[in-house]
This record gives structure tokens, C-alpha cells and sequence, in this order.
């Protein structure tokens, strides 16, 4: 067992499991965060093709 131990007192299992739950913060933080620009950049690319749709309906109209 003397050999799971850091030299601080903390077992080095406690620092993996540290280590695991930081890297899953890390994700659903990026997560969210890349969920939310691809939402806003879909959201301009839609207005984007309903601007052509109009343009084009327009034309057509004429």
C-alpha cells in the first residue's frame, strides 16, 4: 500500500478520480459551448436561404 501513496498524503487513485470528473466538466462545458455557436451559425445560414428564397420568388413574380 506504501507505494499508491503520493508524498503528500493523497492517494494517487483520489488524484485520478480528480483528474477523470475535471476532464467531464471539461467536456459538457465544451460541449454547451459548441452547441451554442453551431445553433447561432445555423441560425444565420437559414436567414441566408430564406433571403435567395425571396430573391428568387421575386423574380419569378416579375
Amino acid at each position: 500500500m506504501l507505494l499508491l501513496t503520493a508524498s503528500s498524503g493523497l492517494n494517487i487513485g483520489d488524484m485520478i478520480v480528480q483528474l477523470f470528473f475535471f476532464a467531464i466538466l471539461l467536456l459538457i462545458i465544451t460541449g454547451i459551448t459548441s452547441f451554442a455557436v453551431s445553433f447561432k451559425k445555423r441560425g444565420k445560414q437559414l436567414d441566408r436561404i430564406e433571403q435567395k428564397l425571396d430573391q428568387m420568388s421575386d423574380r419569378n413574380n416579375k
